[in-house]
């Protein structure tokens, strides 16, 4: 299969197979979806979804988590992993929230970039997924596919989103990222893949 046929044939298959994408991350606006993807590094979206109602219960406004004290956000959200930096990069960038952007999350990636806790796969994500901006978050799993499907050479996920961002249209960067984290839940696992079960590996 040649390299055109293999990414028409990866994105047909992926569309076919998951015509919707929902974020899989609970949130109900951008400022709680960026501490649920803060939240999510190291860390399962299962148990991040488990953990978010109660921090939004409690705190689902920048003004609201800073009435917190980090001891407070780090003891709800300890199940993620990581909760000393977390709860601490939380607390900071809520009150930086309020101090420079007027309570709002910024809409863009530099911005975003700059605030604590927030590097550039969790701004890509908030700038894809809350403000429609294309964009290519690249993870672990989505870099991990991308080797196994012959798409990049690269031996980071900086390359790695470059590769993938020269080879598919923009238009359907915020859909595809989603539909291919997606797929390597279900067939594309880092263990136990079976090659012939995998709709994309048994083809190409």
């Amino acid at each position: 299969m040649r390299k055109k046929e293999k990414i028409e044939f990866i994105i047909n298959t992926l569309e076919f197979l998951y015509p919707e994408t929902p974020v899989p991350l609970e949130h109900k606006d951008d400022y709680t979806l960026l501490i649920a993807v803060l939240l999510s590094a190291q860390c399962t979206d299962v148990r991040v979804n488990k953990i978010t109602p109660t921090l939004f219960s409690k705190a689902d406004t920048p003004t609201k988590m800073v009435e917190l004290t980090v001891e407070e956000i780090k003891e709800i959200i300890r199940p993620c992993g990581l909760s000393p930096f977390k709860s601490k990069s939380i607390f900071d960038l809520s009150k930086i929230l309020l101090e420079k952007h007027q309570g709002k999350v910024p809409r863009t990636f530099e911005e975003l970039e700059l605030l604590p806790g927030v590097g550039h796969k969790t701004a890509s994500v908030v700038m894809s997924q809350a403000f429609g901006v294309p964009a290519f978050p690249v993870d672990t799993h989505i870099h991990r596919l991308a080797t196994r499907w012959g798409l990049t050479e690269g031996k980071n996920v900086v390359q790695t989103e470059k590769d993938l961002k020269r080879i598919f249209p923009e238009k359907i960067w915020n859909k595809l990222h989603l539909q291919i984290i997606f797929f390597g839940r279900e067939y594309c696992p880092a263990r136990g893949h079976i090659i012939s079960n995998c709709p994309i590996c048994s083809k190409i």
